[in-house]
């Protein structure tokens, strides 16, 4: 520990407030809230952690501190912090999945859409969440064909096609009475909170009249209808009041990983939101009431939020206005156990399944650090060049972190020495790192080169120049263009044994960063190789190509045209000049 950190640690106060942990770089690699500031940060430097919580530790350079008025001003900075800084050891709500609605408007002559709006509209109802959007549709299209309610967005002239097939009465040109799209509207609100009753009698009367004057034709619609009925309502019911939205969370630690499971009850049906696994760094609690928090900046608020008993439900029902209940009996019991037993279950699942993998991954990047014992490393970027004898040169750029490739952040670029691959490494290394300066990007903890001391040297010259302090190492291959050890920017092979996790790494690192350069590089000859000669006239774009091609009929025509032929298609100047390339 430095003696900024520990100078600063000696004066912080036992008040509520938020931390920011930082790097080396000063980027934010970690907000949380405490109740009382100075233990809490101080209990990050002291005593023994696992792997996670002793990686983020190592990589805290310095740390900032705000201190607020209370436990829940805290909570909501917090919030408000990960949401702007989004922290890499913080656990964050990535979910941006929204889930489809039944939207009925509140006009004259109302309509029904499918929408998964999350800010709602003031002038309309919305039913749902549904499962996906499939059964919303279903249940649209349903009732669609029960209720003719207009189907365009804007009231048209003339009544459309709609109107003749029967499922629309044609407002726009006929004159309907307000109590028929009233009476219409009541029944669909009726029928989306779950009561079928009055419909399914309707229905079932319509079908035996028809039966009984033998168009069955008809019957057999109505019967048709029916089915749809009871397949579009046959949804799994929970013993809970029909008009309150209940929503739970429940949570499960094991194996230095916690899992979040959130349900969800609309109308009395049973809905079931994304799992959630992420690394214990900092106090489960703690870790939980964060993603709830976070879960609920996106998401509408239900009547009922339970919670288990060793969350802090005073403050979350304080800082989010909703009315929390933390069971010890009954049927809210019995629904927040079952979502604790689904954290559990899909924690155990996920985790057997995927245990092998995270493990190898965990000790390849415990390797990696004992090969550089004073430096923490999580992102690490690896660059590759690519070309043809000098043509089409290109690098590709891949990013890791934990060693999981990150391909969001994959980056190609097209360089300009041709076969010199030094140049083209100081080029890509120059135009990446100049843009996350002055973009205030994050930078890695280590750049990787496929190469030697050589290619070392050329991308460590161009961080001095900028002042960019990144670790560099260099991949060194065989005669056989595999994989063969590590160098450190002295030139030194470092200790990497054949069979050990972290050369099973460092060989998939190397596969991906030159197969991702090899493709770029193919695409561009690809492009190359297809490109018209009509491209090599400035002014021609894919536009004035379709028209060319439309005007003439082949490529042929095009090239036996004459310059006033040209002209019926082209401004002047650019038919002379598309002349002048094809002759």
């Amino acid at each position: 520990m430095n003696e900024t950190l520990k100078a600063k640690l000696a004066t912080l106060p036992l008040a509520p407030g938020c931390y920011l942990m930082k790097n080396q770089q000063g980027t934010i690699i970690y907000v949380g809230k405490a109740k009382k500031l100075k233990n809490r940060v101080n209990q990050y430097f002291k005593g023994a952690h696992d792997y996670k919580t002793t990686k983020m530790v190592s990589q805290i350079a310095d740390f900032d501190y705000v201190v607020t008025g209370s436990e829940k001003e805290a909570l909501l900075l917090e919030i408000n912090l990960i949401k702007k800084h989004r922290p890499r050891f913080n656990i964050i709500f990535m979910d941006d999945k929204s889930y489809p609605y039944i939207r009925l408007t509140n006009e004259d002559y109302p309509t029904l859409q499918v929408v998964r709006d999350l800010k709602k509209k003031k002038d309309a109802r919305y039913f749902g969440p549904y499962p996906d959007v499939y059964a919303a549709r279903q249940t649209l299209q349903l009732l669609q064909e029960l209720f003719p309610l207009r189907r365009c967005k804007s009231m048209p002239k003339k009544v459309c096609l709609y109107y003749h097939m029967g499922m629309c009465l044609g407002p726009c040109e006929k004159t309907i009475e307000p109590e028929v799209y009233q009476k219409m509207r009541e029944d669909i609100i009726r029928f989306l909170k779950g009561d079928i009753k009055k419909i399914e009698a309707e229905l079932i009367e319509k079908r035996n009249q028809a039966s009984e004057q033998l168009e069955f034709e008809q019957a057999k619609k109505y019967q048709d209808l029916l089915m749809a009925l009871e397949h579009v309502t046959a949804k799994q019911q929970v013993d809970f009041d029909h008009s309150k939205d209940v929503d739970a969370f429940g949570y499960y630690f094991d194996k230095g990983y916690l899992a979040i499971q959130g349900l969800f009850i609309r109308n009395g049906k049973l809905l079931d939101r994304a799992f959630q696994l992420e690394p214990m760094i900092d106090d489960g609690i703690d870790m939980v009431t964060s993603f709830i928090m976070q879960y609920y900046q996106e998401h509408p608020l239900p009547n009922l939020l339970l919670l288990p008993k060793e969350i802090d439900g005073s403050l979350i029902e304080e800082t989010l206005q909703v009315k929390v209940h933390q069971p010890i009996k009954g049927m809210h019991k019995k629904f927040l156990d079952m979502t604790i037993e689904n954290a559990k279950q899909q924690l155990n699942q996920k985790f057997k399944v995927e245990e092998e993998h995270l493990l190898k991954e965990e000790l390849a990047m415990q390797q990696l650090q004992d090969c550089l014992p004073n430096q923490a490393v999580s992102r690490i970027e690896l660059f590759d060049n690519s070309h043809l004898s000098g043509t089409f040169a290109v690098a590709g750029l891949v990013v890791y972190i934990d060693g999981k490739p990150q391909k969001q952040l994959y980056r190609h670029y097209k360089v300009h020495s041709g076969n010199d691959d030094l140049a083209n490494m100081k080029e890509v290394v120059y135009r990446r790192y100049v843009r996350l300066l002055k973009e205030q990007g994050v930078f890695p903890d280590l750049l990787i080169v496929d190469g030697g001391f050589l290619q070392i040297e050329a991308a460590k010259e161009v961080l001095r120049s900028l002042n960019v302090p990144v670790t560099v190492l260099g991949l060194v291959k065989d005669d056989k263009h595999r994989t063969s050890s590590l160098m450190n920017d002295q030139g030194e092979l470092l200790p990497v044994e054949k069979d050990s996790e972290l050369f099973f790494l460092l060989t998939r690192m190397q596969d991906e960063v030159h197969g991702y350069a090899i493709r770029f590089h193919q695409k561009l000859r690809t492009k190359e190789q297809t490109k018209s000669i009509l491209d090599e006239v400035d002014g021609i774009g894919e536009k004035r190509k379709k028209k060319l091609m439309n005007h003439f009929g082949s490529f042929k025509k095009i090239k036996e045209a004459s310059v006033e032929e040209l002209k019926e298609v082209l401004p002047q100047a650019i038919a002379e000049e598309l002349y002048d390339v094809l002759h």
